[in-house]
C-alpha cells in the first residue's frame, strides 16, 4: 500500500501533443486516434491534439498516421500552463 501512495505522489501529468497532417479527417476518427481532438484547418490540414500517455503511445499514433497514408506535417509537444502543484514541486510558492 505504501508503494502505491509513493507512486501516486510521483505521478506526472500527461504530456500534451499536437500532430499536424495534410488532408482533412472526419471527427469520427477521434476514437481511432486514442481520443485525441480533431481540428480542421482552412489550409487543408488536420490537427490531432490532446494528452498522450508516453512515448510508446506517441509512436503508436504516428504509425496510425503512416498506415492511413496521410502526409505528416509536424509533431509538437504543447506546453501546458504550470499548475500550483507543479510549482510547489519545484520549490516555488504560489
Amino acid at each position: 500500500m505504501t508503494q502505491l501512495r509513493s507512486s501516486a505522489a510521483n505521478h506526472h501529468p500527461l504530456e500534451q501533443y499536437e500532430i499536424c497532417i495534410k488532408g482533412h479527417l472526419d471527427h469520427r476518427w477521434s476514437d481511432w486516434f486514442e481520443g485525441l481532438e480533431i481540428a480542421l484547418k482552412d489550409n487543408g490540414e488536420t490537427l490531432l491534439f490532446g494528452p498522450v500517455v508516453d512515448q510508446a503511445a506517441l509512436y503508436g499514433l504516428l504509425i496510425k498516421v503512416r498506415d492511413l497514408g496521410l502526409p505528416l506535417v509536424s509533431v509538437m509537444r504543447i506546453q501546458s500552463a504550470p499548475t500550483e502543484h507543479s510549482d510547489m514541486q519545484r520549490g516555488e510558492r504560489p
